[in-house]
């Protein structure tokens, strides 16, 4: 971000440095719960995130609130009224809801995010108040970009859909502060009881499958040589949460279609439960040859990163493909033109 950011209109500077004050008092109460939560700790690279996908979208951004949007300085094409549909009582009753839409979204942030901060303030720490917060925080950033790129630096009306085609750009950075903050702990619990449920049945199921005596009781795996609790922390809900992110985060950054985010994210999800399911097996075959105490070392904690480190590799190498398609009907078109 250079000089440019200066050039801005006095009401998009104002909302950059609220964001940014806001940002910072996020980041100081969230930091309370990623140095106490392990499986949170990718929380610290949340601000960094942040500002890379901000300054990586600065070009966009810029071509709009500068008012040099067009179709060879920006990806958000310039649009006139007629042409982007306002002019009518159509487009006249679409702009009054998307008002309606973010003011709701502004006032119903601000209310939380001023909740949360002061029941921080009085009580310390909290997981509702931090949830309130990051809460609040999504909510009121999205607001505070659509109605503070209502006008270019030079005075000009940026029309709706260019409008929220820029709040758009500041989805991730406004909303993923929601997968930094611990779940609740009656909602947590559930999810690592669905999830427990399903890595148990399946690693059942495979060992049976396969011809190896064992019984289950409940959440606890019957062996040969001992039994195997699977616990908590082996229902993948960390990875999960992980995983999440960095899909997110590679979804923000490598891809532009929406579609392709949001099938990217499901991947994601779809990928920490497939290799927690195959870290289960391999940790219950573990015990099954060298016996249920041998789980007690580094075996446990070793595979887990490594399954972690697994499911971001495959994400990675999913980009490509994502990428080769895209190639693939750029040349179609081009052949049959």
């Amino acid at each position: 971000m250079n000089y440019s950011f200066f050039n801005l209109s006095s009401g998009a500077k104002s909302a950059a440095w609220l964001c940014l004050g806001f940002a910072a008092f996020l980041t100081w109460d969230l930091w309370h719960w990623w140095s106490l939560k392990q499986e949170y700790s990718f929380g610290f690279l949340v601000p960094f995130f942040v500002a890379f996908v901000v300054y990586e979208r600065w070009p966009e951004i810029k071509s709009v609130l500068l008012g040099s949007n067009d179709a060879t300085t920006g990806e958000i094409p310039a649009e006139s009224p007629a042409k982007s549909g306002e002019t009518g009582i159509e487009g006249k009753i679409t702009n009054w809801a998307f008002t309606l839409v973010f003011s709701a979204m502004a006032l119903g942030g601000l209310f939380c995010l001023l909740l949360g901060a002061v029941y921080r303030t009085v009580e310390g720490p909290q997981l509702p108040a931090s949830l309130l917060m990051v809460f609040g925080f999504g909510n009121l950033v999205l607001a505070l970009v659509y109605f503070n790129c209502d006008s270019d630096a030079n005075g000009r009306r940026i029309h709706t859909r260019q409008r929220l085609a820029l709040t758009g750009l500041f989805l991730f950075p406004a909303m993923i502060w929601l997968l930094s903050a611990p779940l609740l702990d009656v909602v947590e619990s559930k999810i690592s009881l669905f999830l427990l449920n399903k890595v148990v049945i399946v690693v059942f199921s495979v060992f049976d499958l396969l011809g190896f005596p064992l019984e289950r009781e409940g959440n606890i795996i019957v062996l040969p040589k001992g039994r195997v609790g699977v616990a908590d922390a082996c229902s993948g809900i960390r990875s999960l949460t992980a995983c999440l992110f960095a899909g997110s985060f590679l979804a923000a950054v490598y891809l532009k279609k929406l579609w392709k985010k949001v099938l990217l994210v499901g991947l994601a999800m779809a990928l920490a439960f497939f290799t927690n399911i195959l870290r289960s097996i391999f940790l219950t075959g573990w015990a099954y040859r060298y016996g249920s105490d041998a789980l007690s070392g580094k075996v446990h904690d070793v595979t887990g990163y490594a399954i972690l480190l697994l499911t971001c590799l495959g994400l990675v190498c999913l980009l490509p493909i994502f990428d080769l398609k895209i190639h693939w009907a750029r040349s179609g078109v081009e052949e049959s033109g």
